[in-house]
């Protein structure tokens, strides 16, 4: 080494600084445990930006979970309990007069709006059908168990599953039936004393009503023994059910010609919805006296009146 006064004051710096060392900073364990630190932040001020932003972004997200897992249970953001989901509202209240007479079926609500839009409404006036090679309709009615059940706007049968009906090559099963004084349909202009309306469904949801309508027979004419069975089994409170005592067979209530009209319509009451295939029978039912009557005293009148044709075709069975 150099005795000049450079290099001797240069041996004195190293062997102060050697001296201010810590003791523990001379093991290489040491060592790179205080170098940890700087290379971590070394290595973090290196990373690229957009890694960056993907660790900021995960942050978030976890922190949203958690905040998520915190809310479940019924609980909000501040720790209370949160307000139970709101119950569907009820179908408006219809009715056959006054406010909530078919002129005002569309007013009660959003939901009745195609009783007043609609350009395919139930009932009409059955004029000018044309007469078609039709097949007849297939009925496939079996003595069953049913109930009854006065629901505030008319008599409603429900059936025992397995009546069906075929009619242009579809398959419909019966879900119920329920009657209107007067008949809702006019053939050619002329009214009839009452009608039953017989509501099908095919497997794809399609409707599909089948229209028997009454007229008043002779006063000495028995009974019609469907109608007679089911209006003994009418429960004395609305919207009850009463089971029939013994089967119900619809067969019997339909007439001996099996001729019909058909036409694309809606359900008669609301929501009037459409493309509800109708099959009308051409022949009427008879029913007494006493029969027209049980029903009268307890509905009146419960028909929608006649819509507008709107040029759609009819057809008649030859």
């Amino acid at each position: 080494m150099s005795n000049s006064p450079r290099a001797l004051g240069l041996a004195s710096c190293c062997l102060m600084s050697l001296a201010l060392v810590p003791a523990w900073a001379a093991s290489p364990k040491a060592a790179k445990a205080a170098a940890a630190p700087a290379s971590a932040a070394s290595s973090s001020a290196e990373e690229p930006l957009d890694v960056l932003k993907q660790r900021l972004t995960d942050r978030l997200s976890s922190k949203e979970e958690a905040a998520k897992l915190t809310n479940r249970g019924g609980r909000n953001e501040a720790g209370g309990r949160q307000a139970p989901a709101a119950k569907p509202k009820p179908p408006p209240h219809w009715g056959y007069a006054g406010d909530l007479g078919p002129g005002h079926w569309a007013e009660l609500g959003p939901e009745y709006k195609q009783c007043a839009v609609g350009t395919r409404q139930s009932p009409i006036d059955i004029r000018d059908g044309i007469k078609v090679a039709m097949e007849p309709v297939k009925f496939d009615y079996k003595p069953g168990s049913y109930s009854v059940q006065d629901n505030g706007h008319t008599i409603q049968v429900g059936v025992a599953a397995g009546q069906t009906i075929e009619v242009m090559g579809k398959r419909y099963e019966l879900q119920q039936l329920h009657f209107h004084r007067p008949a809702e349909e006019r053939i050619n202009g002329r009214s009839f004393e009452m009608s039953a309306h017989l509501v099908h469904k095919d497997a794809q949801g399609k409707l599909a009503v089948v229209a028997v309508l009454f007229d008043r027979g002779a006063d000495d004419a028995p009974p019609q023994p469907a109608v007679q069975s089911i209006w003994a089994s009418i429960p004395l409170e609305k919207h009850e059910s009463l089971a029939g005592p013994a089967p119900l067979d619809l067969g019997q209530l339909l007439p001996a010609d099996r001729g019909y009209y058909t036409y694309m319509g809606s359900l008669t009451t609301p929501p009037c919805s459409e493309g509800v295939l109708w099959m009308v029978m051409r022949q009427p039912v008879l029913l007494t006296a006493g029969q027209l009557d049980v029903f009268a005293r307890l509905y009146p009148m419960n028909a929608r009146p006649v819509q507008a044709g709107s040029g759609r075709l009819i057809k008649e069975s030859q």
